[in-house]
């Protein structure tokens, strides 16, 4: 069977994004057969893409090379040792992360494992949109040991990542502050957030001290967001590439300090899920393109000024 695939030719811009033809393996042992409905974009996808990064560095001589992380669509086969899933059963999952990827495709063989049943009142493209930036969201909050009252800054609290790191952290009782842009001040405020337009003046002169700052930024900017840091709390950053710094910045301010690498976990993604169908959590989705115009979710996604999530829409 075959499917239609976007893959990265060659690092560089967004025209790099190519469709090609696949031919579908059968599903074998513990694989699943997913025909995929939706796959969540991701900044690390537009990276890779632009030759930024370790998953970049480890398939440099593999493109063209399929990106994406997140799907959810539905079982299409089941290998022979598969006994939870059926086909026609609605699933999503993170799966291929970091080297293989493999999202953006019509259909994909995974691990059975990987992937959790999507509750019926939950859509394809909601749950397409959580996997990646939900858990990188739950992961950096356990990370900074984030507590009921504890002020919780979270730096663009309007992305992907940052949307539902809010919610995230108002569930478990804290106070949340979150920067982001003039208009989406009233958005970041309805999660649950005391929103500040981080253009409206330095952080440190808007913002009483915090207990533990959760920077998705990265580099100047989350190096300047340290001064609103009481001493000794805690901070985590999630951008790879600017960790270091940082981290560095903050050792010398007294801070403890921790870089992350989100980890695939299927329990919290359906604890997610279960968010979702309850009302307790939403996901905002900004935009979906069609596979074929893969290229312009990597622009969308990659002026920083996404609301929510963009995903992919396929045709198969």
């Amino acid at each position: 069977m075959t499917c239609q695939q976007l893959a990265i030719s060659a690092f560089g811009d967004a025209n790099c994004l190519q469709l090609q033809s696949a031919t579908s393996s059968a599903p074998q042992g513990s694989q699943v057969l997913v025909a995929v409905a939706y796959a969540g974009v991701n900044p690390i996808d537009a990276k890779t893409r632009a030759g930024l990064g370790w998953a970049a560095q480890q398939n440099k001589d593999k493109l063209p090379w399929v990106p994406g992380y997140d799907i959810a669509g539905t079982v299409l086969a089941v290998g022979e040792d598969v006994t939870q899933w059926t086909v026609g059963q609605r699933v999503c999952g993170f799966i291929g992360f970091p080297l293989d990827g493999g999202a953006y495709s019509e259909q994909i063989v995974v691990d059975a494992h990987c992937l959790s049943e999507v509750p019926d009142v939950v859509t394809l493209e909601q749950a397409a949109a959580l996997p990646l930036a939900g858990q990188t969201a739950w992961q950096a909050l356990e990370k900074a040991s984030v507590r009921p009252k504890d002020r919780v800054l979270i730096l663009a609290g309007a992305g992907g990542v940052g949307h539902l790191a809010v919610q995230l952290a108002h569930a478990k009782g804290a106070n949340v502050l979150a920067t982001c842009s003039a208009e989406n001040l009233a958005f970041v405020a309805s999660l649950g957030a005391e929103a500040v337009d981080y253009q409206a003046g330095d952080l440190k002169t808007q913002i009483q001290p915090v207990d533990v700052l959760i920077d998705l930024v990265g580099g100047e900017v989350g190096i300047a967001a340290l001064a609103c840091v009481k001493p000794g709390g805690r901070v985590v950053t999630v951008p790879t590439i600017t960790a270091e710094a940082v981290n560095a910045s903050a050792k010398v301010a007294g801070l403890h300090a921790q870089g992350m690498l989100v980890s695939p976990s299927v329990a919290q993604n359906e604890q997610m899920l279960a968010m979702l169908a309850n009302g307790e959590l939403k996901i905002h989705i900004a935009a979906q393109f069609p596979l074929s115009r893969g290229a312009d979710a990597h622009r969308q996604i990659e002026t920083g000024r996404t609301r929510g999530k963009v995903v992919l829409m396929m045709q198969g």
